[in-house]
């Protein structure tokens, strides 16, 4: 006899000679239960053996109300006898004509899964304290029972390759060939269905109720949520694990944060009894999506919604029987309805929680804060009203903050995306914002891009120890210097852009001045005016081809109203890396005066300005090139350098204007 770990099975191999009736009655043998003519036939769910030892249901005429499976025997045909004791153990045996070869079955169950009643029926046992998980979720995993999803990797190959060739039961049994547990069989089932399986959206609506046949299912291969759920339940007992249909509530397609549930339930999904509990999956959405602008379903599997972790399922699945919860304590239906709504991306790429917990947010002083605690750092945006308006993202290293600012009262609509490890961001929380005061002086830069702030993404970029480690900036006369170090064979584009006044495409530029010092990049700020500007920052790689890359971004506030900087001279390429200006730093020089310069240059043999006539910078003791130039007669000046004493050749550096007489 071989032991299982479960306490609730055991397994024995084993042959059965069973001899003929005559001989038995010759015996004296005699059954358990005397025949009652009157009594309705036994309900069994038997086994029969598969040539690799692999067990399958026999063949059934139907389900009784309660889902028994009901047994169709046959005369002069292989028989199946099931014996109970008081505690409910089942001992399932097949009985084969006197002529027939007898067969060895690899393995007989004995496990204590089926609850009897009164007559003998096999009905599956109600969900009971033992099946229960704490509420709420104790964040230590995403599912019910402990898995390491490698170990189906072959598996779930397997699985989604198999086709239909004829019924369910030979679908079933092509599935187990390569199952060998109880949870084999099931993540098998799991994987086809989620696989081959298309969401029928008009038989949804018309309520087909054709359509959620199994045997109609494999021909169509598309079904709603009733024959999904269906399906799944019939594959398990067919394959000898129990299943239950759970019908109830979802936050599903159409859902509208903080709605109200009331009438028939809108979906269907599953219990599977697995290692003596009881675990929850639900193939519609671990299947695929529907685009709601589309009405179209696309394949996308979903790993969240198999042995999902009860405390995260009750997010968006409320059951008929609160038993069906899995929770201690079970939640309310109001409770349903007023907690937050965490999409299965929210977990699937790592998040923890979130606040504020509800799905419907009052802005105060027309402000409303949202932030997430994530296992690793991530990648997030938001959307306002379908726009990525109207607040500050800044990122954190396990997760992220967002203030919004909704532009109008009333109520609002915020999406949050989250990246994780792939390229694509996912919709993972959604709000609805209740706002009763816009706050007017709060207009943030149209072209203020997320996130909004130095973080660790930045330094991943190679940015890293910035001099403003905050993401907004608030400066008095205009000017401000931002500075921050860069890996070598980094180079950095920064721009300034606002919603008014001067900054144009052509200048979001000429705003900002760059200088190098010892791996450090320096950046000169002025404003044109007061009011509130993005700082943007852009890297790349000096040695790769391509575009600079966006990493975050500053908010630079200014309320001086006096504030009016023109803008720095204009750089060329050859301005080098190192260099550094002193001055003048306005890139518009008054006419008709002497104008004083004095540069670090780096690796140059001359220098000097040229305006309506030329002039020659000296190196001081210092290292600076220093000279002075007029502005006469001309409405252009030039800083321009020589960088071998052997050539000829002066290269522009440097570009002033001059004002208008």
């Amino acid at each position: 006899m071989e032991l299982k770990k479960d306490s609730n099975a055991v397994s024995i191999d084993m042959l059965l000679i069973v001899h003929s009736e005559k001989r038995r009655a010759a015996q004296g043998a005699h059954s358990d239960r005397p025949a009652d003519p009157g009594a309705p036939p036994q309900r069994r769910g038997g086994f029969q053996g598969v040539g690799n030892g692999i067990r399958r249901w026999q063949k059934l005429e139907g389900n009784d109300l309660h889902g028994n499976l009901v047994e169709k025997q046959h005369a002069q045909q292989t028989q199946v006898i099931t014996s109970y004791d008081n505690q409910g153990t089942q001992l399932t045996v097949e009985v084969h004509p006197r002529d027939a070869m007898p067969q060895l079955f690899k393995k007989f169950s004995l496990a204590k899964r089926l609850q009897v009643d009164k007559n003998g029926n096999t009905r599956p046992r109600q969900p009971g304290g033992k099946d229960t998980h704490a509420y709420p979720w104790d964040r230590s995993s995403l599912k019910s029972m402990p898995l390491d999803l490698r170990q189906f990797e072959k598996l779930d190959t397997y699985a989604s390759q198999v086709t239909v060739k004829s019924g369910l039961e030979e679908l079933v049994s092509d599935l187990l060939q390569e199952a060998h547990s109880d949870l084999e069989i099931v993540r098998a089932i799991w994987i086809w269905i989620c696989h081959h399986i298309e969401y029928d959206i008009e038989a949804a609506q018309e309520k087909d109720r054709q359509a959620f046949k199994p045997t109609a299912i494999l021909q169509t291969q598309k079904t709603n949520c009733d024959g999904y759920a269906g399906l799944f339940e019939r594959m398990c007992r067919i394959a000898g694990v129990q299943c239950m249909t759970v019908p109830g509530y979802s936050k599903g397609l159409g859902y509208q944060p903080g709605q109200s549930f009331s009438g028939e339930f809108d979906h269907a999904w599953n219990a599977v009894f697995l290692e003596g509990r009881w675990h929850l999956v639900d193939s519609t959405w671990g299947s695929g999506l529907v685009d709601s602008s589309t009405s179209k379903f696309t394949f996308l599997y979903n790993e969240f919604y198999f042995l999902t972790h009860p405390a995260l399922f009750i997010e968006d699945h409320f059951p008929d029987n609160k038993n069906w919860q899995l929770l201690k304590p079970p939640q309310s239906l109001r409770q349903f309805e007023n907690n937050m709504y965490h999409k299965s991306e929210f977990y699937n790429k790592g998040m923890l929680s979130a606040q504020p917990q509800t799905s419907i947010i009052k802005t105060v002083n027309g402000k409303a804060t949202v932030t997430i605690e994530s296992c690793a750092p991530t990648q997030f945006m938001f959307m306002l009203n379908g726009k990525q308006e109207h607040g500050l993202l800044s990122l954190r290293k396990n997760g992220m903050k967002l203030d919004v600012y909704p532009p109008t009262a009333g109520d609002h609509k915020l999406q949050i995306f989250a990246k994780g490890n792939s390229e694509i961001y996912s919709s993972v929380l959604e709000y609805t914002l209740k706002c009763h005061y816009a706050d007017m002086d709060v207009q943030l830069p149209a072209e203020l891009h997320q996130p909004v702030g130095p973080s660790w993404f930045s330094e991943q970029m190679g940015i890293t120890k910035p001099s403003h480690t905050e993401p907004v900036i608030y400066t008095s006369d205009g000017r401000c210097s931002v500075s921050f170090g860069v890996e070598e064979g980094i180079s950095v584009l920064a721009s300034l852009h606002g919603d008014d006044g001067p900054v144009t495409e052509e200048t979001q530029r000429r705003y900002i001045f760059q200088l190098h010092r010892e791996k450090r990049t320096e950046l000169k700020v002025q404003l044109p005016h007061a009011g509130k500007f993005a700082l943007k920052i852009f890297v790349k790689k000096r040695q790769e081809p391509g575009n600079y890359l966006f990493v975050f971004n500053y908010l630079i506030c200014c309320t001086n109203t006096k504030v009016n900087w023109p803008v720095f001279p204009e750089s060329f390429g050859n301005w080098g890396v190192d260099n550094e200006l002193l001055e003048p730093l306005s890139g518009v020089l008054p006419a008709n005066r002497n104008v004083l310069f004095k540069l670090k240059l780096h690796g140059i043999a001359k220098a000097l300005v040229k305006g309506q006539d030329t002039w020659p910078l000296t190196l001081s003791p210092e290292g600076y090139w220093e000279g002075s130039c007029s502005t006469a007669g001309c409405r252009e000046v030039y800083v321009m350098v020589l960088e071998n004493a052997n050539h000829s050749f002066y290269s522009y550096i440097l570009k002033y204007q001059v004002n208008a007489q």
